[in-house]
């Protein structure tokens, strides 16, 4: 049930909104040359790497600088607010539509991330589909502590149903609305 609202959602998305989507790709190239899509491999279930597509917000030849380490002045003005309001994910959907992610589970970490990882419980956020939306999103995002995240993803696991994904769906449009512990 999971896997098949996961792809009937995001594919309706896709159809319906690709001509505002063409129209941010124009903007971002507008502002800044080069690709208007960010890929980069990330860790998905069972530890399997995978391309990862996202909206481009830095200037180009940026593209490589740790999130941690970017300064204002690498991501465009556009950029700023397709971050801002989770924009810049839209290109996930294609993701959840190939099978890559789902639309609800814990974030997927870069491969840097993901190999720092050592504990066994730590590892155990790799035996779900990543997701466009968590737990950790929905309830402060950056205001929280890398132990309160793992938490979070961990109580997902475990407690997962169609139910707790649906919840976590509905908390996810004010949060995203409100840019709720946005960076």
């Amino acid at each position: 049930m999971k896997r098949v609202f996961d792809f009937a959602a995001c594919a309706l998305f896709l159809l319906i909104f690709w001509p505002i989507l063409l129209l941010i790709v124009v903007a971002i190239r507008l502002q800044s040359p080069g690709s208007a899509i960010f890929a980069q491999v990330r860790v998905g279930k069972d530890g399997r790497p995978f391309t990862c597509y996202k909206l481009r917000t830095m200037y180009t030849g940026t593209a490589n600088v740790p999130t941690h380490q970017v300064e204002a002045s690498s991501v465009t003005v556009l950029g700023e607010y397709l971050r801002r309001f989770k924009i810049d994910e839209i290109p996930q959907l294609c993701n959840v539509v190939a099978g890559d992610m789902s639309i609800v589970g814990p974030r997927p970490l870069s491969v840097r991330d993901a190999t720092r990882m050592e504990e066994a419980w730590q590892k155990r956020r790799f035996s779900v589909k990543p997701g466009l939306t968590c737990l950790w999103q929905v309830s402060g995002r950056s205001n929280l502590s890398f132990e309160q995240w793992m938490k979070l993803d961990l109580e997902y696991i475990d407690h997962w149903s169609l139910g707790l994904d649906a919840s976590i769906l509905l908390r996810t449009i004010p949060a995203i609305v409100l840019a709720r512990g946005a960076s």
